[in-house]
Formats: C-alpha cells, sequence, structure tokens
C-alpha cells in the first residue's frame, strides 16, 4: 500500500506542476492576445466612432482589457464587456458610414467571452449569458442582422458546450484510467502477499510444526528422559505452540486485503483474538519455564484498556523478554506494568548476563525498532538503553485509548 501512496503522489506532484506549466503559458499567451487587441483598437477608434482624443485610451481598454479574464474568470469579463457595449454606443455617436455600435475587436472579445462561459461557467450562468448576449445583439445591430446574429451566438454558445463536454469526458476517462492504475497495483500487492504467506508457510510453519512434534513426542520416545528433562521438553512445546498460533495468524493477515485498502496499523488486530493483557501471565510463566529470574510487578486497574493498547503492552514484553533471554542469559529481570487514569507504563529491565554479546548490545537488530513503531502506532513511545552496571532497560508510555 506504501508503494501505490507514492505512485499516486508522484503522480500528482506531476500532474501538478504540468498544469502549473501549462497556466503560466496561457497567462502569458491571453496578455499578449490583450495587448494586441488593445493595440488595434485604440488606432482604429477615430474610424468608428466620435471620442475625445484624452478618452480614446479609455474606451479602446473596455472593448479589449476584459479579453483578459478569459481564463480566470470569463463571466466577470462578460458582464464588463457587455456592460461596455450598453454605454458606448449611447454615450458616443458613430462615425458617418459606419452601422453597427461597436467596434470589430469589441465584438469579437465578447463573442470569445460567451464562449469562454460556455465552456467554463455553471450552466445557468452559461444560459443567462448566451440570452443576454442574443439580446444584445437583437436590439443593437442594424437592420435584419440581429436574427443572423442570434444564430451565429447560438452555434458559438453549443461549440463551448460541446468543447465543455469533451474535457469533462476526457477527464473522467482519465480518472478511471488512474484507479484501474491503481487496481493493478493493489492486485500486485495482494500477489506478493500471498505468496509471502506460502513461503512462511513452508518453511516458518512446517518447522515450527516439527519441533512441537519432537518437544511432545519426546517422553514417550524417550522413557529415560528424567521429570526435570520432560518438563523442559514440556515447556518447549507449549511455547512453540504458541509460536505456531501466531505465525498461522499473520498468514491470515498476509492473505486478506486488510493491508491493502490503506489500514497497514490494523492488519494485525484484523485476525482474532489476538493476545492481551489478559495472557500476560502466561506470557511470564512461559518465561519463567524457560529459566528465566523473573519478577513482576503490576499497579492499577487494567479494566477500559484498548484492545490496540493491550496488544501493543503485550508485543513490547514479549520482545522485551526474548531480548534479555537471548543477550542476558541467566540475568535477574524485573517487569513493571502501571494502569494510570490516561496512560500505560511498562518498564523491563535486566541486570548483567552471561550471554555474548553483552546485555546492552542489542542496537543492530530490528526488536527495538519493531517495539518504538508499535508504540507510535497507537501514540506512545518506547525508549531502550543499557543502564549502569551492563544491564538493560526498556520503557514505554502508552495512552490506554489511542486517539481517533
Amino acid at each position: 500500500m506504501t508503494t501505490v501512496r507514492a505512485s499516486r503522489a508522484y503522480r500528482g506532484a506531476v500532474r501538478w506542476t504540468r498544469e502549473r506549466g501549462r497556466g503560466r503559458w496561457w497567462t502569458i499567451a491571453i496578455v499578449a492576445a490583450t495587448l494586441i487587441l488593445y493595440a488595434v483598437a485604440w488606432p482604429t477608434l477615430h474610424l468608428t466612432h466620435e471620442v475625445p482624443a484624452p478618452l480614446m485610451p479609455v474606451v479602446a481598454a473596455l472593448a479589449a482589457g476584459p479579453f483578459v479574464a478569459i481564463r480566470t474568470d470569463p463571466a466577470l469579463g462578460w458582464a464588463v464587456s457587455a456592460g461596455a457595449a450598453l454605454a458606448i454606443p449611447r454615450a458616443f455617436d458613430l462615425v458617418p458610414g459606419y452601422d453597427y455600435p461597436w467596434q470589430v475587436v469589441h465584438i469579437l472579445v465578447l463573442c470569445a467571452l460567451l464562449v469562454a462561459v460556455s465552456m467554463r461557467a455553471s450552466l445557468q450562468i452559461a444560459g443567462l449569458v448566451w440570452a443576454a448576449t442574443v439580446v444584445l445583439f437583437f436590439t443593437h445591430v442594424p437592420g435584419q442582422n440581429g436574427w443572423g446574429w442570434a444564430l451565429g451566438l447560438t452555434a458559438m454558445a453549443v461549440f463551448g458546450l460541446l468543447v465543455r463536454w469533451l474535457v469533462l469526458s476526457r477527464r473522467q476517462l482519465a480518472r478511471q484510467e488512474e484507479v484501474s492504475e491503481l487496481e493493478r497495483a493493489r492486485r500486485a500487492i495482494l500477489e506478493e502477499k500471498a505468496r509471502i504467506a506460502r513461503d512462511l508457510h513452508d518453511i516458518v510453519a512446517h518447522h515450527m510444526s516439527l519441533v512441537v512434534v519432537q518437544a511432545q513426542s519426546a517422553p514417550y520416545r524417550l522413557p529415560e528422559v528424567p521429570e526435570p528433562v520432560r518438563a523442559e521438553f514440556e515447556s518447549i512445546g507449549a511455547t512453540a505452540r504458541e509460536a505456531l498460533n501466531e505465525v498461522r495468524g499473520m498468514l491470515g493477515v498476509l492473505r486478506s486485503d486488510n493491508l491493502a485498502d490503506g489500514s497497514d496499523g490494523d492488519g494485525e488486530r484484523a485476525q482474532a483474538p489476538q493476545p492481551g493483557l489478559d495472557r500476560l501471565g502466561d506470557l511470564f510463566e512461559g518465561a519463567r519455564r524457560a529459566g528465566m529470574v523473573l519478577s513482576t510487578a503490576t499497579d492499577g486497574d487494567p479494566a477500559g484498556v484498548s484492545d490496540a493498547t493491550a496488544l501493543t503492552v503485550y508485543r513490547i514484553l514479549q520482545e522485551s523478554l526474548a531480548n534479555a533471554a537471548r543477550h542476558a542469559s541467566g540475568a535477574p529481570v524485573q517487569v513493571g506494568v502501571a494502569y494510570g487514569p490516561d496512560e500505560v507504563s511498562v518498564t523491563v529491565r535486566n541486570g548483567p548476563g552471561r550471554a555474548e554479546p553483552g546485555p546492552g548490545d542489542r542496537g543492530g537488530g530490528n526488536g527495538i525498532r519493531g517495539m518504538v513503531d508499535r508504540a507510535l502506532a497507537v501514540g506512545g513511545r518506547l525508549v531502550a538503553h543499557p543502564v549502569p552496571g551492563g544491564g538493560f532497560e526498556v520503557r514505554a508510555q502508552l495512552p490506554r485509548v489511542p486517539a481517533a
């Protein structure tokens, strides 16, 4: 799922960069076109309207300037241009021999803005702009040309709507293609998970099953086994069975869709039942059966602790005791679990042991990193460090109920 998200983010960044580049070039082109229209409207204004020389730049700007809004807000540009189209014929007389009430540049800008509104504005605004433009031309153009302009303006509006629907359909097609690509990536992830599950089943589960069978059958195959050794075999068999059950639970997670739909942190908890606070006693007893000198202290009421926090507490204690057994064999281990009003505190501390490497030499593996990740996943924190005298300590502070 992380790969799918990264791919989606990368495509989004590329798309945003491309759109930003295209937008910059569109802005440059529109400004350039507006300046060209203005450069045409100003020198030719005296050919169409009797405008005093000081006002000619202003009137030419009203005719050509609204074009600059054709991409950002075509409805506003049309409103300014239509308002100017109503005011200019009433404020200034036409030059003899010129019949139309507006300059050619003004007419071109009005038509372009009509098409842009049809393409970009809502259908209600597009219909209102089309009707107002038709009425404007029908009432101002000379002779019988109003009907021709009404037909031509309608064709322009329809053209804009067709372009609008074409663009929308292409965007919907692009979205569908993206969904299909994400689905293919999700399918690839599911297939990889299934392959990993098969490999784990063939390798880990098979050999662990043999360990369970050998440990359980040893007292019967070897009648002369003394009682302490027989008890040790029973302890090995019980521990191996518990580990095998957890491996099978993780295989179920790998075969499910939970991790592929974005719920990475909840995938392990999707398989029930998961170990919680009610199984801490079994965990401690298993450690003692394995020969660990373990003392435990529990304070407070565990009622109300969420399943997520309970599972995290169990896993942190499980990993910490396993580390103590590997790296500090024979060392005394103290475990403390305190249930506060808002937090659960977990402490595991061992003294120096006999195993090599030394008891504090645990930074190179993945166990501590995994515990830190588990604590962070529920909104807590965990620190692990050597202590004076050669021991090692793990301390975690976890919320009773993780924040949403």
